[in-house]
């Protein structure tokens, strides 16, 4: 009834049209992978012996260490989200750059860069800044697609910046080591704060009556009381920035020991600011427990999604049809980054690299692309799944908190051209590799031309051919001699 080509397609087009009619995904991806196994089996294409592996594939996922860094994460951000510190952040640094155009815009985007390399989630960081900023750019006369596309895009950066819970999703995915990914991570994020900062200085001159200057009333005089909140703001940021993320790099912690130590830290940060109380961390701890239970629960659904795919030669499907593409790896990343933000439509960054991850990492591999370049260059793309109107989640956020006076018209315009300076970074990372593997670079290089083995152990020569020669082995250093009494 059915050729052993079309099943595969069959299956993935299947799994498309259950997201679509709007089914959980965690139980679209099981129930898509149970009916075809269960159709495989009655025509013949698939093995049901392929099913007894699913038990040790769950009991895999549940002791994945790597993983419990998710929950880790996902509390910190938790915590921050609510302790005061994006309060502090966004108030000192906007007075300091308030004198010129553009001066909270600027705020913005240098603030959402901090608060995503400690909290590491998107929806922090797009509520705190919105319900900061966003009424004082009103109240001044700052244009509100304006407002609401740069406090969204500075938000979604987080999902970039190290620590990002994206990377280490990735990083598990492509078998690769999340520090590495990290590293990789840096210049992109780097690279996309500067598009953005010079997006503003453009604007600020073109168009200068859309992002006003604060009053003097407004900003202050700069002096000791102001510079004491700013930095009372960024140094225990940069503590635990560097407790979570240079501890990783140093080799002193794995990435779920540093997230563990990143807990501490924000709960220590959370009493610096008076606001450490039982509520706020009932409120962390729920939040976790329902993003780590449905991260759990797409990779349940992912794996049984899988297992049947590839037992129906679902990889050599996507293998003959991706590897054949005009362009060699240009051709290949150029459809497969076009095809991951038409997805990124309909399904959010856990979704994508669950299940579309799994599929494009061998086809890659083959190509000879490297997987750290090609995580980053995904997590690059990724951004616009928080951006994509009407679908994106950081304008859902925005949309919660902002004041009804906001249109959400304006919200959805707004986030269109930052949109597209996103979509510019993934072109930078196609055609300059580089701008990933520049930190990968800098450790230490061995060159195995001039490694030099050398045997010291004393005694184990007697009776082998050539060591109990004086010089040993050629080649070898002789044994030192024994010593004296």
């Amino acid at each position: 009834m059915f050729s052993h080509g079309i099943m595969p397609p069959l299956m993935f087009g299947g799994m498309i049209c259950f997201m679509l009619i709007g089914f959980p995904v965690a139980f679209s991806l099981a129930a898509v992978g149970l009916m075809f196994g269960t159709l495989g089996v009655l025509t013949g294409h698939f093995e049901a012996v392929f099913l007894q592996a699913l038990p040790l594939r769950f009991h895999g996922i549940i002791s994945n260490d790597l993983l419990l860094a998710i929950p880790f994460f996902t509390f910190m951000g938790a915590i921050l989200e609510r302790c005061g510190l994006a309060e502090d952040l966004l108030e000192g640094t906007g007075k300091l750059f308030g004198g010129v155009p553009g001066g909270l815009a600027y705020a913005v985007i240098i603030v959402g860069a901090i608060l995503g390399a400690i909290t590491g989630t998107v929806a922090a960081s797009v509520i705190a800044m919105g319900v900061i900023s966003l009424p004082i750019m009103q109240r001044y006369g700052y244009d509100m697609k304006l407002a609401t596309g740069v406090i969204a895009a500075s938000g979604t950066i987080t999902q970039l910046i190290p620590p990002s819970l994206v990377l280490v999703v990735l990083a598990d995915q492509l078998g690769r080591s999340v520090g590495d990914m990290y590293l990789g991570a840096i210049g992109p994020s780097i690279l996309q704060v500067v598009i953005f900062i010079l997006y503003i200085v453009f604007l600020s001159i073109v168009r200068p009556q859309t992002m006003p200057p604060l009053p003097p009333e407004a900003r202050g005089e700069i002096g000791w009381p102001l510079i004491r909140q700013v930095l009372w703001g960024m140094i225990p940021s940069i503590v635990l920035i560097f407790l979570v993320l240079g501890t990783i790099f140093m080799g002193l912690a794995t990435p779920t020991e540093a997230g563990a130590m990143g807990a501490v830290g924000a709960l220590v940060l959370a009493a610096l600011h008076r606001r450490l109380t039982w509520p706020l961390v009932d409120q962390a701890m729920k939040s976790t427990m329902r993003i780590t239970a449905m991260v759990v629960f797409i990779l349940i659904g992912a794996t049984v999604f899988s297992l049947v795919f590839q037992g129906m030669d679902g990889s050599r499907w996507i293998e003959h049809m991706l590897t054949n593409l005009p362009g060699g790896q240009v051709g290949f990343l150029i459809f497969v980054n076009i095809f991951v933000f038409f997805l990124a439509f309909f399904l959010d960054f856990f979704e994508i690299a669950f299940i579309i991850v799994p599929l494009l990492a061998p086809v890659a591999a083959k190509l000879d692309i490297d997987l750290i370049w090609f995580g980053v260059l995904l997590c690059v793309n990724m951004q616009t799944s928080f951006m994509h109107p009407p679908f994106g989640f950081a304008l859902f956020y925005l949309r919660g908190i902002a004041p009804p006076s906001v249109k959400t018209n304006d919200i959805y315009l707004g986030a269109i051209p930052w949109v597209f300076m996103q979509l510019l970074l993934v072109a930078v990372v196609i055609f300059w590799p580089g701008s990933v593997t520049y930190w990968l670079d800098k450790g230490p290089k061995m060159d195995p031309s001039k490694v030099e083995i050398r045997i010291d152990m004393p005694g184990i020569g007697g009776g082998l051919p050539g060591l109990d020669a004086p010089g040993g082995l050629p080649g070898l250093s002789p044994p030192p001699a024994a010593p004296r009494n």
